[in-house]
């Protein structure tokens, strides 16, 4: 079966598929295994540090894989943020903007050319970015994890609502992380799926073996991962941080905005209810194992090709 959608011909991937940024996480040896696996594979310049590191990375993930591979830029957490820009320019990859409002670097790279996504957390501010120039949108629902908005919708809603009123690639993400999660975005108008917390649980991910073991133990319906997860800012709290925008640096700001979203230390019910992942998503449900990402990627694959060939109401 050919995997072919507007997101795996403008980043000449095999499939469908992005893998998400993960802060210090997202090094080049991760991003190159999810190239390899026929994926987009991601590198986190925050990861990377420094300009000068991030273009060793970029030429190291080069030799690593054939495969495709972008730079991830993230308002308020990436360092140098502008000279990471440049370094990818004159390396010529793919760059995914996030977390906030892309304004600042778009002259630049609509100037380079460069294959340009944007992730945002709202349809609204998607659309903003596409209206911009983004060649492709990924909205994270609310099932997924990072910066929360009290406007968030669940991932599905973002599809089915938002995928009509792009024009570019619209690519799901929150909670998705099997084949049923990518079968069903896709046949809901999205053109591609973007996935963290699965890939998480994979070898190559530069985590520690019990933080993958937990994600594997985890359950969505788990009351401290539900309330970490679909909890978001008291509007009170985020209305008194979003009067402080403008009057503090974006590096200051992000992180204020940040430390107003709910985490599973603020839940107060059963202490014997076990500790889940302090990085996962909803997308625990469909994890089982701990394998490599080939493995993940071939599974993941082979049982969405057995489920559409099952699907005789389709033909």
């Amino acid at each position: 079966m050919e995997w072919k959608t507007r997101i795996t011909e403008m980043f000449g991937c095999k499939y469908p598929i992005l893998e998400g940024a993960y802060a210090g996480l997202g090094n080049w040896e991760f991003a190159a295994a999810c190239a390899n696996a026929g994926v987009h594979g991601l590198i986190t310049a925050s990861a990377s540090r420094t300009p000068e590191q991030l273009r060793e990375d970029i030429k190291s993930c080069r030799k690593a894989t054939g495969g495709s591979f972008g730079v991830n830029l993230s308002f308020g957490i990436c360092p140098r943020i502008d000279e990471m820009l440049e370094v990818c320019i004159e390396e010529k990859v793919p760059v995914e903007t996030a977390i906030y409002k892309p304004d600042s670097l778009v002259p630049r790279i609509k100037e380079s050319g460069l294959p340009w996504i944007h992730k945002a957390a709202r349809v609204k501010d998607a659309l903003h970015a596409e209206e911009l120039g983004a060649d492709s949108v990924v909205v994270v629902g609310l099932e997924g994890v990072g910066f929360k908005n009290p406007d968030q919708l669940p991932t599905f809603v973002n599809v089915t609502w938002g995928t009509p009123q792009f024009k570019v690639p619209f690519v799901a993400a929150g909670g998705i992380g099997d084949a049923r999660g990518l079968l069903g975005a896709l046949a809901m108008g999205a053109e591609g799926i973007m996935m963290g917390t699965a890939f998480m649980a994979t070898v190559e991910c530069p985590t520690n073996r019990p933080s993958k073991v937990d994600l594997v133990n985890s359950s969505p319906d788990n009351p401290r991962l539900r309330w970490r997860v679909l909890s978001h800012a008291s509007p009170k709290d985020y209305a008194e941080v979003m009067r402080k925008r403008g009057n503090l640096p974006i590096h200051e700001w992000l992180p204020m905005l940040e430390r107003i979203q709910p985490k599973s230390s603020d839940w107060e019910g059963d202490p014997n209810v076990p500790e889940q992942s302090r990085v996962g998503s909803l997308a625990v449900g469909g994890i089982k194992s701990v394998p490599t990402v080939k493995e993940f990627i071939d599974n993941m694959i082979r049982e969405a090709e057995e489920l559409v060939d099952k699907w005789e109401w389709i033909k």
